[in-house]
């Protein structure tokens, strides 16, 4: 009899057990539209105050990649980057060559690889799929030595900080340029791999990017016949005496960019010599034609020392006096954001009383105690400022600029260790866009830091929000003058993550008084209010 009445009560006890463990998951679901009692509706939203602002200076030194081109953004007009490159030696105190016989330099290049992926058919044949070009007309990039040095240490923190170069120092390096060594004009990346092709010696491949060939009589004075002297012992000597390359780009028209890795990018000199291996003779090898068989070798020269991004800008006057005339008190009708030395946007969650009882949003909403379930910031792109397509950044990235930091919800997206495009997604989600490609919003998840304003009493700062090219990377670079926001916990905004420094991109996003009131940036929270 126990066991026949306490089966059904198990069985009514499981079910209830699963129901409840669907509602949750239902519930952790943060995209789910299923709402009961516990919930409010999705359109319980609390005001933000949102406005933007001009970065000016930013630094460019120690960054996971560089941009090189002409980028003409329809809403943003022309930016152009600029590269100083320190060059260093791949080994200190070269010899040119060795074991060989009269040395002839064949080809000294410049090769700068495009970030792509490789895949080899059946035949053998490689291709490439280019990543991170942004524009397809043509663009020239003009090659200069640099007399500027590029010191490690900051003589004004008493040589105890590292030197930190800004993105407006470009007229400053453009007045130390040496010698001009090279021009490619009509440049346009290709998916091409390249051949180095030296006649009865030998053939190099290498992956697309951007190659120029350097002159040899340059590089013979310069490198190789500076052989066993001071300058190459080692690279403190190296880098005094070669102070590096100055890559300066211009397009008469739209031009294109590109991201390159300086892990990768070199100088490279080709030289040949005559072999020292004997036949049965004792005689030098011959090929089939009795030529003294000539080996290739080569010698690199490094981008693994100081580098620099410099831009010049050219924004039009409707976005640099909206800019000029924002309002941090009571936020913008538009918001702009744009990378490189870029655009920031600065919002500020629960800045009112919106319901009007005289309580402000913040203090009442920790009070009431309520949990936080999911918190969402919808930025709708503005369509009719921005041509959507290629043209739309894929992410923008939100930011704590009080402690130049990462926000909450970061750290714990499981999707952080995806690759790049699709890294943290659930916190930083995609741009979300119509079926005819135009951006329509970009949806970023608040839940862990709304919760902690509400339920830990942390300090509500103000976020920053740019346009990223790689969210996977939160390390920061520092602006050279701190911009000012309206928020006394945070004061003024200092340094800005890195990754948004290296995107050429932007877009234009509606603000909180935007005159599309369906499109405002809100906060939307969903809670459940607990049972007291």
């Amino acid at each position: 009899m126990k066991i026949t009445n306490v089966l059904p009560k198990l069985g009514v006890l499981l079910l209830v057990i699963v129901a409840f463990a669907s509602c949750e998951e239902d519930f952790s679901n943060l995209d789910t539209n299923i709402i009961n009692e516990n919930f409010t509706s999705p359109d319980t939203t609390f005001s933000v105050v949102a406005y933007s602002k001009l970065l000016g200076g930013i630094q460019t030194n120690g960054l996971s990649s560089y941009k090189l081109g002409v980028y003409n953004d329809p809403v943003y007009g022309k930016t152009i980057s600029h590269f100083l490159g320190q060059m260093v030696l791949s080994t200190a105190n070269p010899t040119f060559p060795v074991d060989s016989l009269d040395p002839v330099l064949e080809r000294v290049v410049l090769h700068l690889p495009y970030f792509s992926t490789s895949s080899t058919d059946s035949d053998d044949v490689t291709t490439y799929t280019l990543d991170s070009i942004f524009g397809s007309a043509s663009t020239n990039i003009s090659v200069y030595e640099s007399n500027y040095f590029l010191r490690d240490t900051d003589p004004d923190s008493n040589f105890e900080d590292q030197q930190k170069y800004y993105s407006n120092q470009g007229p400053l390096f453009q007045s130390n340029l040496g010698q001009l060594l090279a021009t490619k004009n009509a440049f346009v990346p290709s998916s091409d791999e390249i051949e180095l092709i030296f006649e009865d010696i030998d053939t190099i491949a290498l992956p697309p990017g951007l190659l120029i060939d350097l002159p040899v009589d340059f590089f013979q004075q310069k490198i190789i016949d500076q052989e066993g002297e001071e300058v190459l012992i080692n690279n403190n000597n190296f880098k005094n005496y070669f102070r590096g390359l100055f890559l300066e780009a211009s397009a008469d028209g739209d031009g294109n960019t590109f991201l390159f890795s300086t892990e990768d990018a070199k100088v490279t000199l080709y030289y040949s010599s005559e072999t020292t291996s004997l036949d049965s003779d004792g005689n030098q090898q011959t090929d089939d034609d009795g030529n003294i068989i000539r080996l290739l070798d080569s010698y690199d020269l490094n981008f693994s020392g100081i580098n620099v991004n410099v831009f010049d800008n050219n924004l039009p006057s409707t976005v640099s006096t909206a800019l000029a005339n924002s309002n941090s008190a009571l936020g913008d009708e538009t918001l702009y954001i744009r990378g490189g030395e870029g655009i920031v946007t600065i919002i500020d969650l629960f800045g009112g009383d919106d319901n009007q009882n005289g309580i402000h949003d913040l203090e009442e909403l920790r009070e009431k105690e309520w949990l936080i379930n999911e918190a969402n910031l919808i930025f709708y792109v503005d369509q009719d400022k921005v041509s959507g397509g290629s043209f739309e950044p894929e992410r923008i990235m939100v930011f704590d600029p009080k402690n130049n930091t990462i926000l909450a919800d970061y750290s714990i997206d499981l999707t952080t260790n995806n690759t790049a495009v699709d890294a943290v997604i659930q916190h930083l989600g995609r741009l979300e866009r119509d079926s005819d490609e135009h951006g329509e919003y970009y949806k970023i998840r608040l839940t862990s830091h709304v919760s902690n304003l509400i339920n830990k009493d942390s300090t509500n700062i103000s976020i920053g929000l740019m346009v990223s090219q790689n969210v996977s990377l939160i390390n920061f670079r520092s602006l050279e003058n701190e911009l000012l926001v309206n928020n006394p916990d945070v004061e003024s905004l200092t340094q800005v993550p890195a990754s948004c420094v290296i995107s050429p991109e932007g877009t234009v996003l509606h603000g909180n008084r935007s005159s599309n009131q369906e499109k405002r940036l809100k906060l939307q929270v969903y809670y459940t209010e607990p049972n007291n």
